[in-house]
């Protein structure tokens, strides 16, 4: 899990289309972080709880003025894991409260809980 700075489909950016030519977002970047996430065997948990297409961000540039209002977001950050895993996840949050808190990151925290009992 972390900041891996791609937004790799179209609900993970507040604009596919605007954003197909800037980093963290071409072709080319989803192409590869996808192929990685396949390759490994890894679930991507977050698009689990929450399936596409549902907009899903968790990172907001400081330049917005009210960055709420304008949304233009994008999903930076990610929690992959094994599927054995996977089907313990009981919850998965985005902490978008933190991007208000004082001297704030563009990027909020995202919290996973899982059920390992037995």
């Amino acid at each position: 899990m972390g900041d891996l700075n791609v937004a790799p489909y179209e609900s993970d950016v507040w604009s596919h289309k605007a954003l197909l030519k800037i980093v963290s977002h071409t072709p080319v970047e989803c192409a590869a972080l996808e192929g990685l996430r396949r390759a490994g065997g890894w679930t991507d948990l977050m698009r689990e709880m929450y399936p596409e297409p549902e907009p899903l961000f968790t990172w907001w540039s400081y330049r917005a003025a009210d960055w709420r209002a304008s949304n233009k977001g994008r999903r930076l950050d990610h929690v992959w894991t094994h599927p054995a895993l996977a089907a313990r996840a009981r919850s998965l949050t985005v902490l978008k409260e933190a991007r208000d808190w004082s001297r704030p990151s563009d990027h909020v925290p995202v919290i996973a809980h899982f059920d390992l009992s037995s």
